[in-house]
C-alpha cells in the first residue's frame, strides 16, 4: 500500500480572474524558444537553496535544484528525484528510498546515492530545516548506489514534507560540490544559472540534458519540460513599478502587486491579472530568542492591542482580497480548527496596558522591521505601529529593503518583530510550528509536548484533530501574530502560456506564444 501522505487540494489553484491563457478554447501546442522576464519583489539574498527560508530564493532556485520529493496536485507529496514513494517500516522509523537512475547534474555527472548522502550532510550543517530533520534522524546510509535509508529515533510525520520544500531545501547536489558558501550552482533541474548581476538580474538557461520524469505533470511534480530558452528574473522593489512594467509589456510575469492595481489590469489586451485566492497569511513574526519579547507576557500584551481588521483593510482594502480569520488554516483545509481563536482580533488597549505593566515594561523601544517592497507588509506595519503607540508601546519602526529584513531577522540581537508572510502549506510543521532553529525561535516546554505529540502521530485524521491543541497553544504563547488570510495579485503577459497559478510560480511546462 502506498505510504504517500494525502492532503486536500488548495482552493487557490484555479482561483484566477480572467483566463490566464488556459481556456480550453485557447489551447495550443507548446512551442520551444523565447525568453521571458519576471519581475520579483527584490534581489535574492543568495542562490543557495539550502541556506535561506526566503520564498523568493526558493521560487528561482527550484528551477535549478531538485529534491527527492515535491508537492503534486492537491499538495500530495510525490517523488521527484526519488523513483517512487518511500517504503516505511519499523513503525515509521525507517524510510527506504529508491533513487531514479541516469539523472544528470549540470556538470554532466550522474546522480548516485553518494551525492544524496553528501547533500544531506550539507543540509544538516547549513539549513535550519535540515537541523530540525536531523534532530529526529539517527542515520542516513546508502545500501547501494541507487538506494538511501533513513533511520529515525521516533516516528516523525513531517519528514517527507521537509524533503519536498523548495526553500531551506534538501536539494541534491554533486558530492564534489558541497562548498559553503556555494561557489558553483550545480543541480539536476531543467534550468541552469547562466548569469547573475546583483541588483540587475538572474538569468536561467534551459539545460539541454535535463532528465525528466516520465509521469504526467502534477503540481510541482511529474514531467518537467523546459520550453522557454531563458528566464530572466529582475528585482523591481517598487510595487507600482511592477504594475507599470506589466502594463507596458516590459515584464511577462510580475509578482505581489498592490490590490489597488486590479482595475487597471482588467480588460487589457496584452496582460491578465491573476488573483490567487487563499494564498496565505501575513504575520508579525516575533523574536522569541533575544530582546524584550522573550517575555511571553509582553508578547501577550502586544497581541491584546492589535486590531486585525484595521490592518487588513489598510493592506488590502476590500474583502475581495482578504478574510478576517483567526484559524491558522482556512475552511476546507484538513487542519482548519477554531480552537483558541477567541484571542484573535482583541483590539483591547486597556488589557494590553495591564499586561505590559505585569510584564515590567518601562517604555523600552521595540524594534519592528518592515519593507515597502511588499505593499501589504508596509501598510500592516503602519497600522500596527500606530495602534501600539496609542496603547503605550514605544515602537521603533525600521523600514528596510527586503534583503536587509531577511538578513537582520536571522540575528536575534537586531530586532523584536518583523512583517513576513507565507503561503498555506500542506504540513503545519513547515510554517506554523517551525523548529526552534528558525527565525522566531519559538521554544517552550509546552510546545515540545504538544507539537511533539502532533509530529509523532502518522494517522492523518488523528493529526488533523490534534492540530486544534497546537493552534490553541500558539494563541496562548504568542510566538507570532497572525494578521489574517489574503489573496495575492500577480500579472501575466498573454504571450506567456501554460503557467499554472501556484504558491511559488514556476515556468517549466510554460511557453511563449511568439
Amino acid at each position: 500500500m502506498s505510504m504517500r501522505t494525502k492532503f486536500l487540494r488548495l482552493a487557490l489553484l484555479g482561483s484566477v480572474v480572467a483566463s490566464l491563457g488556459l481556456d480550453p478554447a485557447l489551447a495550443q501546442e507548446p512551442k520551444r524558444g523565447g525568453t521571458i522576464t519576471v519581475a520579483t519583489v527584490g534581489e535574492p539574498t543568495t542562490l543557495d537553496p539550502m541556506v535561506t527560508t526566503a520564498d523568493l530564493v526558493g521560487a528561482i532556485t527550484m528551477h535549478v535544484f531538485e529534491t527527492l520529493y515535491t508537492f503534486g496536485d492537491g499538495l500530495t507529496i510525490v517523488p521527484l528525484l526519488a523513483e517512487s514513494d518511500p517504503i516505511i517500516t519499523d513503525g515509521g522509523k525507517t524510510y527506504t528510498i529508491k533513487l531514479r537512475q541516469g539523472v544528470k547534474f549540470h556538470d554532466g555527472s550522474v546522480m548516485t546515492s553518494a551525492d544524496v548522502l553528501a547533500s544531506f550532510d550539507r543540509w544538516k550543517a547549513v539549513a535550519d530545516r535540515g537541523k530540525t530533520a536531523w534532530s529526529y534522524l539517527t542515520s542516513v546510509t546508502a545500501p547501494d548506489a541507487h538506494t538511501i535509508e533513513l533511520k529515525l529515533k521516533e516516528p516523525y510525520a513531517p519528514l517527507l514534507a521537509l524533503l519536498s520544500l523548495n526553500n531551506n531545501a534538501a536539494a541534491i547536489m554533486p558530492a564534489s560540490n558541497q562548498a559553503n558558501p556555494m561557489t558553483k550552482y550545480i543541480g539536476t533541474g531543467p534550468y541552469t544559472i547562466k548569469e547573475r548581476r546583483p541588483d540587475q538580474f538572474v538569468v536561467l538557461a534551459r539545460f539541454p540534458d535535463y532528465t525528466p520524469r516520465s509521469d504526467k505533470p502534477t503540481g510541482y511534480g511529474g514531467r518537467r519540460t523546459a520550453y522557454i530558452d531563458e528566464i530572466r528574473y529582475v528585482p523591481v522593489p517598487d510595487p507600482n513599478t511592477r504594475v507599470e512594467g506589466s502594463l507596458s509589456g516590459q515584464y511577462d510575469y510580475a509578482d505581489s502587486l498592490p490590490v489597488a492595481a486590479m482595475p487597471r489590469l482588467q480588460g487589457q489586451k496584452e496582460v491578465t491579472p491573476v488573483l490567487q485566492k487563499n494564498f496565505g497569511y501575513p504575520t508579525i513574526s516575533i523574536n522569541n530568542k533575544g530582546g524584550l519579547l522573550t517575555n511571553m507576557t509582553l508578547r501577550q500584551a502586544l497581541f491584546a492591542a492589535v486590531n486585525n481588521e484595521d490592518m487588513l483593510k489598510a493592506a488590502f482594502g476590500s474583502t475581495e482580497f482578504y478574510t478576517l480569520s483567526g484559524s491558522l488554516y482556512p475552511e476546507g483545509f484538513r487542519f482548519h480548527t477554531k480552537e483558541g481563536i477567541e484571542a484573535f482580533n482583541q483590539n483591547n488597549p486597556a488589557k494590553a496596558r495591564e499586561l505590559a505593566a505585569k510584564a515590567g515594561y518601562k517604555g523600552e523601544p521595540i524594534r519592528f522591521l518592515t519593507t515597502t517592497q511588499f505593499d501589504h507588509f508596509y501598510k500592516i506595519a503602519l497600522v500596527a505601529t500606530e495602534t501600539w503607540r496609542k496603547a503605550g508601546f514605544n515602537i521603533d519602526l525600521q523600514v528596510v529593503d527586503w534583503g536587509t529584513l531577511l538578513t537582520r531577522r536571522n540575528n536575534p540581537a537586531l530586532y523584536e518583530m518583523s512583517t513576513v508572510g507565507a503561503p498555506f502549506l500542506a504540513e503545519p510543521s513547515l510554517t506554523f510550528t517551525a523548529g526552534s532553529e528558525r527565525p522566531g525561535w519559538w521554544s517552550s516546554e509546552a510546545k515540545d509536548r504538544v507539537v511533539g505529540a502532533f509530529n509523532a502521530e502518522s494517522d492523518p485524521a488523528k493529526r488533523a484533530a490534534m492540530f486544534g491543541q497546537v493552534q490553541k497553544l500558539i494563541y496562548a504563547e504568542v510566538p507570532y501574530i497572525k494578521v489574517g488570510d489574503y489573496n495575492v495579485l500577480r500579472a501575466k503577459s498573454n504571450r506567456l502560456q501554460g503557467v499554472i497559478p501556484s504558491s511559488w510560480s514556476y515556468f517549466w511546462n510554460a511557453w511563449v506564444d511568439k
